[in-house]
């Protein structure tokens, strides 16, 4: 059975998409700990992130280093967070987010209301531009 990613990347659940390549892509969470909560997946869907080849997760971590790129400056952040926690999704994925402080990305953070669809479409717009600009 197909996780809710791979549903997500092949367009079978709707998502607000930052980036994509051949072989990854990334996404706005819909549920942010912070605003720009970033999701970035192997398109090939693998449970554990240690279980993708060398290759693979290497090209996930360079791929991520330049979403977090287009991020930092839509959102002006000093430093960008990397997680893998890995237990909700049955599919390999890092968590990117824009922080201020130590304390700004936990799941005890996320927002009372989430933001609106057209919030995130902003976002993620704002977010794809840059990177569209800065990986041609």
């Amino acid at each position: 059975m197909s996780s809710i990613f791979t549903k997500i990347i092949n367009g079978e659940i709707p998502c607000h998409k930052v980036a994509e390549t051949e072989h990854y892509f990334a996404f706005l969470d819909i549920a942010p700990f912070v605003e720009a909560h970033t999701l970035v997946i192997p398109k090939r869907e693998v449970d554990y992130i240690f279980d993708l080849t060398d290759e693979e997760l290497s090209g996930l971590i360079c791929f991520a280093k330049r979403v977090a790129k287009a991020i930092e400056e839509v959102t002006g952040c000093p430093r960008m967070a990397l997680a893998v926690m890995g237990l909700e999704v049955p599919h390999a994925h890092i968590h990117l987010g824009p922080i201020r402080s130590e304390g700004d990305f936990r799941p005890e953070n996320r927002a009372k209301t989430p933001p609106t669809s057209d919030e995130l479409a902003e976002t993620a717009r704002k977010i794809r531009s840059v990177y569209e600009r800065d990986n041609r």
